[in-house]
């Protein structure tokens, strides 16, 4: 499913046009995406809160807005702008199920099989690898305290900070800020009980996901996150990322490549030199309609 053909089909149903979207999801991590480039207008923040409220709107952990790319972009090879919006209407600089989403999409639009998109965190280069798989490579990954960011100096590969069995954790940056805890016993940790007190500490300046990883071999992983705007995920791509580049780093991992196991299945990650992550993962259509 594409923008173009479900405006063709609706078009052609003499269907009335409000603001059209398209849910799709990558491991139950689900997204409304609207397509700005033909006119519809922008959502609101209330809007955006609405949409993603199951009660009473479509039902999103973000709402991702498909935008012409900047001239400086376009000039790069970028296809398509990604916007971000979590459920709180605030915008986020990066989410890689989703952008594994949006590049799906634009796949089936345009019949390329790799696509760069625009993002407030960089460019990302996506490529197609399966019928329903995509790949994005993300970063590169930093831990300098000004880039997480922390409101202070701190040593972000041993953070100051615990709540319960939360302890010793690392503070990493994607595109979005990150904290990452090692624990022995993954299924043992309540971590809505204990993952908000971290998130919201003020030494986190924008707060942060909270990713609780359990090391099974030394190629992979399981791990949940708590993300900021205030939920336990299914999936989170760039908390993926982030805690095989942090299991590298504490030498609980060897090698280049890492499955990690979340909630909703396993995503694929490559490590590559310079903090550069490629993940791989599946995409699925669920929707169509108007808000």
């Amino acid at each position: 499913m594409s923008f173009t053909r479900f405006l063709s089909s609706m078009a052609a149903a003499g269907q009335p046009f409000g603001r059209p979207f398209i849910k799709m999801q990558g491991l139950r991590n689900h997204f409304v995406f609207i397509d700005l480039r033909h006119g519809a207008a922008r959502p609101s923040a209330d809007e955006i809160v609405r949409i993603c409220d199951i009660h009473a709107g479509v039902g999103a952990e973000q709402v991702i807005t498909i935008e012409a790319p900047s001239d400086a972009a376009a000039a790069e090879g970028a296809y398509a702008f990604m916007g971000i919006y979590n459920i709180d209407g605030k915008e986020s600089e990066a989410c890689g199920n989703a952008t594994r989403c949006m590049a799906h999409l634009l796949f089936d639009e345009s019949g390329l099989s790799d696509v760069l998109l625009e993002t407030r965190g960089g460019l990302l280069a996506c490529a197609k690898t399966g019928a329903m798989e995509v790949s994005v490579t993300l970063g590169p990954i930093r831990m300098d305290w000004h880039s997480i960011p922390l409101s202070r100096a701190a040593d972000t590969a041993h953070l100051p900070l615990e709540a319960g069995p939360l302890r010793d954790g690392l503070a990493l940056n994607i595109g979005n800020p990150h904290a990452v805890f090692f624990v022995e016993d993954h299924g043992a940790i309540d971590i809505p009980a204990v993952a908000p007190a971290i998130a919201r500490n003020s030494l986190f300046a924008e707060s942060a996901n909270i990713g609780v990883a359990q090391v099974i071999d030394d190629h992979t992983l399981k791990l949940a996150v708590w993300e900021r705007p205030g939920m336990l995920t299914e999936a989170c791509g760039t908390g993926a990322c982030v805690a095989a580049y942090a299991g590298r780093l504490r030498g609980y991992l060897s090698g280049d490549e890492i499955t990690v196991h979340l909630p909703a299945g396993a995503l694929k990650i490559r490590l590559l030199d310079g903090g550069r992550v490629v993940m791989t993962g599946p995409v699925a259509f669920c929707c169509a309609g108007y808000v």
